[in-house]
């Protein structure tokens, strides 16, 4: 099964994401610095009329989590919101400028072994987007199939000994896409199906601890 990237799909993602009851963590949280990664929404290739998601492979030359596969976000700056974050390293990573009219919904705030609280943003954005990547933090851009990430063989959950939690991975094009990721695209997944799936207490794998 496929998703049309039209206005009919948008509308639903907007509805699914308005009756989801996101939980929210207190900015308060004690030692969670605030970010924010973009589920962005786009055609899997211009004029496909494909619906997809961007996920980026970041350098392997930074200092955190080089190399990784990643929803494009970052760390809020201070008095930054969510939303403005994402859209702010949605521009600065792959020059994809969007606005608040753009977003759709926002799913759970996760936190990260690594030491951040995720905010999840879902964005539109829009027919004949067109992305380019700032070298220095992205090696490559993706546009990932929505379809890809429904079938029902597309996540799984193993174990690690250093956790009693399940670790949960998504298979994308023959990789495995780990947490902090694989978390949030997992939830949206699950909240386009219309299920009420939470993924804060799911595990990321030691090497994402750092």
């Amino acid at each position: 099964m496929s998703y049309a990237f039209d206005d009919a799909f948008r509308r639903l993602v907007a509805a699914r994401c308005a009756a989801f009851a996101r939980r929210a963590v207190d900015d308060a949280a004690p030692g969670l610095k605030r970010a924010a990664v973009a589920v962005t929404l786009i055609e899997t290739a211009e004029g496909s009329g494909e619906a997809a998601f961007i996920l980026t492979r970041r350098t392997d030359s930074l200092r955190s989590h080089g190399g990784q596969w990643a929803l494009p976000g970052g760390r809020c700056d201070a008095g930054e919101t969510p939303v403005a974050a994402a859209l702010r390293e949605l521009g600065e990573e792959i020059s994809l400028v969007l606005g608040a009219g753009d977003v759709l919904g926002l799913l759970d705030d996760y936190p990260t072994r690594s030491g951040y609280l995720i905010t999840p943003v879902v964005l539109w954005a829009g027919v004949g987007a067109r992305l380019a990547v700032n070298r220095a933090e992205v090696a490559s851009a993706h546009r990932i199939a929505v379809a890809d990430i429904m079938r029902s063989d597309a996540v799984d959950f193993t174990t690690i000994p250093e956790s009693p939690r399940p670790v949960v991975r998504v298979r994308i094009n023959a990789s495995l896409v780990h947490a902090p990721t694989a978390a949030v695209i997992y939830q949206f997944r699950e909240v386009l199906a219309g299920r009420d799936t939470r993924v804060a207490d799911l595990e990321q794998p030691v090497f994402a601890w750092r």
